[in-house]
């Protein structure tokens, strides 16, 4: 469901990040326009599960990135306990590469040198839930590797990072490159040495991608 409380809480949101969008329904708009945002929760099917909660942003008549978080609890304890996921990990590159607010305590900064473009990548956290591991030193290194193989047009892109270890040690991942399933991401995640660990945990990560000379 989509409900006044969430979407006001979603604004509130932005507004801590000093952004100030306008509600018009079921969005957040940008002065009137693009970028918009909306949030969308749905309780989980069964107990003892959790929630999704689905961050859609409007890019443009043609864009659109989307974003789901994994929330523990019914209602409105669970779009919280989702949105403060989101708002610890993906919000610092939405801001940055939407809205041009960038937090350089919140996420990294490159420049990615991708075919014969340069690109701004803007990084965000890599966060880790479940046992308390490291991430492979060379994970953004072997993206950036596996992006050289895609033809990427002239403006900003996205890839979403998920990568899960169960306690057995089997990998499962999840790389999207423009909420598509990119293959050659899954690959590239599923090859670097994750370390071992009794208890299971779950990795993931947003990059945005902004060309430089076009």
């Amino acid at each position: 469901m989509t409900d006044d409380k969430l979407l006001g809480e979603l604004a509130r949101l932005f507004e801590r990040h000093e952004l100030e969008l306008e509600p018009d329904e079921d969005w957040l708009l940008t002065d009137g326009d693009y970028p918009a945002v909306r949030a969308h929760w749905e309780d989980a099917p069964a107990p003892g599960q959790p929630g999704r909660l689905d961050i859609d942003l409007v890019l443009d008549e043609d864009r659109r990135l989307e974003l789901s978080y994994a929330g523990n609890g019914r209602g409105e304890a669970g779009w919280r306990d989702a949105l403060e996921r989101f708002a610890r990990g993906d919000l610092a590159v939405l801001l940055a590469a939407c809205w041009y607010l960038t937090d350089e305590r919140k996420l990294e900064l490159a420049q990615w040198e991708l075919g014969l473009r340069q690109w701004d990548a803007f990084i965000g956290r890599f966060v880790v839930e479940g046992a308390d591991i490291a991430v492979p030193p060379g994970i953004l290194a072997s993206v950036a590797d596996a992006l050289k193989g895609e033809a990427l047009a002239p403006s900003l892109h996205w890839v979403r990072l998920f990568l899960r270890r169960a306690g057995d040690g089997t990998l499962s991942t999840e790389v999207l490159l423009d909420n598509a399933p990119w293959p050659a991401g899954d690959r590239a995640l599923a090859a670097l040495a994750w370390p071992e660990a009794a208890q299971a945990y779950d990795v993931r990560a947003l990059v945005a991608l902004d060309v430089r000379d076009y």
